[in-house]
């Protein structure tokens, strides 16, 4: 075993600082949320209350004589960051510790300082080596850190070991970020099922501390058994599994009722044939953006990793006056934990039955492939690998000429835009157009000028080739759906 150099992580920082620069998205300018509420969308007043109570560095306790403002300000957690290396390029691992800092500071956190290790493999026991671990709590000690994050997924006595030997609290990144969609989550839906994710996820890492181990027993005798109460009992570990078993439950229930009324949206949208498109991509890609571009939404848009975990669902029409819908999605990362893909399935199943997927990609980003490459995997896990795809590399103004041609290159069916200047938005407007699922049925009818209802009727549900005002009425040709062409059957010519 061999252990890489430590690296400095605010250089490291300072060089991907442009990865989601994103100027034109709100809150990234650099202007107050409070002035955007001038002319409010949805979307500024989200980020408005989102930034309405900030966290600041400079509480260390509560003990300290401070103003009643800062009382009511969130301290800052402070954390180092710890990885394992053990396959790849060295550039692979320090872009994942940096996006393990981004992370971190999006949940809301100070970010002291990281080490990595190369290893073949995490150890057993600490996740980390003997010898990194008594390094780690020199520098925890030495900074004054309050928190360790590790940069993977760790097991129940991995994180135990690791926090008796620091003395600190020990987070893995899976519970990193579902604090992140725990904080971002606005929608009764999105709620439950962050909370079933951390459910999942907490029930297999109960611990016990002292006398929370003890026994549960009533009565009013010495020792608290009484008639009845004496006996093996219940240990507080074993009540709290049963308690989360419960509510798990519950949630699975309401969350069933949810995906109902979502299952009969979506069949309204199909049984009048109104092709979908769901934009998908990695975390603070600018898929919001994309779709206050499309769209004219108003979501909120924030440079923030899972800055918006709701679907927002907008229709729209093409330049010809078909009407389709327009579906934001959330974000996808690396190693994304597989609690949250089942407690959002029923989110994703959006894009599982889409008609197309426009999946935006960060051309700025040091490694746009590794982001096309980590979100098919979560497409092929959802049962999305068959929808027809368009990708679109978005941040041109900010990307590589070379690195947006390279991708162009590799990505045939592709298209580059900027959500921040506009530039590209027609050519990508014109790909999904194209993409989109044409009518079936072929027709000719002569319809009389009282039954513009079904003109009306044709150009959003269908497509017009020819279209003639004559003296007996209105010539069309083109193609439609089977319904609409039974409706047209009767002046069918």
């Amino acid at each position: 075993m061999t252990n890489a150099p430590d690296f400095n992580l605010h250089d490291e920082l300072d060089d991907t600082a442009d990865w989601d620069d994103d100027p034109v998205e709100i809150g990234v300018t650099g202007e107050d949320p409070e002035e955007l509420l001038d002319d409010p969308t949805v979307g500024a007043m989200e980020l408005a209350e989102r930034h309405a109570l900030r966290r600041v560095a400079s509480l260390r306790t509560e003990l300290e004589d401070i103003t009643e403002v800062e009382y009511r300000q969130l301290r800052l957690e402070r954390v180092v960051l710890v990885g394992v290396w053990t396959s790849g390029a060295i550039v692979d691992a320090e872009n994942s510790m940096a996006e393990l800092a981004l992370l971190a500071e999006t949940a809301g956190s100070e970010v002291l300082e990281a080490i990595y290790q190369r290893r073949q493999a995490p150890d057993p026991a600490t996740y980390i080596g003997r010898g990194k671990v008594e390094a780690l709590k020199e520098i925890v000690q030495v900074t004054g850190a309050d928190t360790v994050i590790c940069d993977g997924e760790l097991a129940p006595s991995q994180l135990r070991n690791l926090e008796d030997r620091t003395g600190v609290k020990v987070v893995d990144r899976t519970a990193l970020i579902l604090d992140i969609f725990a904080q971002h989550a606005k929608s009764k839906e999105g709620q439950a099922q962050v909370e079933l994710a951390q459910l999942n996820y907490m029930k297999q890492r109960l611990r016990g501390w002292g006398g929370n181990l003890s026994r549960q027993v009533g009565g009013r005798v010495a020792g608290g058994a009484g008639i009845g109460g004496r006996g093996p009992g219940e240990t507080k570990i074993e009540t709290d599994r049963r308690r989360i078993n419960t509510r798990i439950a519950r949630l699975n229930r309401e969350l069933r009722e949810m995906k109902g009324t979502r299952d009969t949206k979506r069949a309204s949208r199909q049984r009048h044939q109104i092709p979908a498109v769901a934009i998908a991509g990695y975390t603070n890609a600018g898929k919001s953006s994309l779709l206050n571009r499309l769209t004219d939404a108003g979501v909120l848009v924030e440079d923030a990793l899972f800055a918006t975990l709701d679907p927002t669902t907008r229709r729209t029409t093409t330049a010809d006056g078909r009407i389709y819908t327009v579906s934001d999605t959330v974000g996808f990362v690396r190693h994304l934990p597989h609690q949250l893909v089942e407690a959002f399935r029923s989110t994703l199943e959006e894009v599982a039955d889409a008609d197309l997927i426009v999946h935006v990609v960060d051309g700025s980003h040091p490694d746009p492939e590794g982001q096309l490459s980590a979100v098919r995997e979560v497409f092929a896990e959802i049962g999305a690998s068959d929808v027809p795809e368009l990708v679109v590399v978005n941040k041109i103004d900010a990307a590589d000429p070379h690195v947006v041609q390279r991708l162009l290159r590799e990505e045939p069916h592709s298209v580059a835009v900027s959500a921040r200047t506009g530039e590209g938005i027609a050519a990508a407007l014109a790909a999904v157009e194209a993409d989109l699922p044409h009518p079936a049925v072929s027709f000719e009818a002569l319809l009389p000028y009282s039954r513009g209802d079904l003109v009306n009727k044709i150009h959003q549900q269908g497509e017009i080739d020819v279209l003639e005002h004559t003296a007996d009425g209105t010539l069309v040709r083109g193609r439609a759906t089977e319904a609409l062409a039974g409706e047209l059957a009767a002046y069918t010519v």
